[in-house]
C-alpha cells in the first residue's frame, strides 16, 4: 500500500524546512509520495518550483507534487484559470463562504481544515452534499491537533469529528494531511491512521484517506495533463 500527504509546507511558503529536508524524512516514514502547498504568486514561480521539485525527486526518489493553495475567492478563480499548470489544487479553509465556495468548484482536489479557527466544523449537510457531487476531499489537518492548547483541542477535535461523521453520511472524500511546516511535524503514516480510526472512521476508510483517496486525486491530475482535457467531465474528441 502507498501513502501520501497532500499538504506540506516548506520554506516556499509559510513552512520552515526545504523541499529535500521535508522529502528525505517523508521517505524515511514510509511515504510513496507528497505534495507541497504553495501560495501562488506568477508563473515564473510555477516553473521555479517545477525545476527545484523534480531535482529532488531525482536525488530522493519519491513522488514529489507541487500544489496551490487559494487563501481567497480571488486566488481560488485565478488558480481555476491556469489549473493545468500545476498538480493540486487545495483550498484554505476555515471561513464559511471560502468553504461553499470550494466545494462548489469542481477543480478543487482538497478542502484544508474547515474547521480552522471556528466554533463549528466549517461543514453542514449542504456542503458535504456539493463537496462528494464535485468530488472535493475534506482534510482533516493534524498539525491543527498538534500545535493546539488544551484549552481549544477539544473543540478542534470535536469539530474534525462532526466533519468525519458527515463525510461518512454523504460518502465524502476524506484525506487526512499532516499540514507540516517543518520536516520534524511529519508523522508515520500509521499514527495518522489510527487518529482517523479513533475519531470513528473505519480502519480501511482511515487507510483509504491517506492512501486510496490521495491516488484517486494524482489520477485526476494526470488526466488533466492530457491535451485533451479541458474541464471535469469535459474531453475534446
Amino acid at each position: 500500500m502507498k501513502f501520501y500527504d497532500m499538504h506540506l509546507h516548506s520554506a516556499f511558503s509559510e513552512g520552515e524546512s526545504s523541499i529535500e529536508q521535508i522529502a528525505l524524512r517523508a521517505k524515511e516514514l514510509g511515504y510513496s509520495g507528497i505534495c507541497f502547498s504553495e501560495y501562488f504568486e506568477n508563473k515564473s514561480q510555477i516553473d521555479k518550483l517545477k525545476h527545484d521539485i523534480s531535482k529532488v525527486k531525482e536525488k530522493v526518489g519519491i513522488d514529489i507534487f507541487l500544489g496551490f493553495e487559494a487563501r481567497t475567492t480571488q486566488e481560488l478563480k485565478k488558480l481555476v484559470t491556469i489549473r493545468k499548470m500545476y498538480d493540486i489544487l487545495l483550498a484554505r479553509g476555515g471561513d464559511l463562504k471560502m468553504n461553499r465556495d470550494a466545494v462548489e468548484t469542481k477543480e478543487v482536489d482538497i478542502l484544508t481544515h474547515p474547521e480552522h479557527k471556528r466554533y463549528d466544523s466549517g461543514i453542514n449537510h449542504v456542503m458535504a452534499k456539493l463537496a462528494k457531487k464535485n468530488d472535493v476531499a475534506v482534510e482533516i489537518n493534524f498539525r491543527e491537533i498538534l500545535t493546539s492548547n488544551k484549552k481549544t483541542r477539544s473543540m478542534i477535535l470535536s469539530n474534525m469529528m462532526e466533519n468525519v461523521r458527515l463525510a461518512k453520511k454523504y460518502s465524502v472524500p476524506v484525506v487526512i494531511c499532516s499540514g507540516s511546516i517543518s520536516h520534524w511535524e511529519l508523522r508515520d503514516p500509521l499514527s495518522m491512521v489510527s487518529m482517523l480510526n479513533t475519531f470513528g472512521m473505519k480502519l480501511k476508510d482511515s487507510k483509504a484517506s491517506i492512501s486510496k483517496v490521495p491516488e484517486s486525486i494524482i489520477n485526476e491530475t494526470k488526466k488533466r495533463k492530457d491535451v485533451k482535457w479541458i474541464m471535469p467531465g469535459v474531453r475534446k474528441r
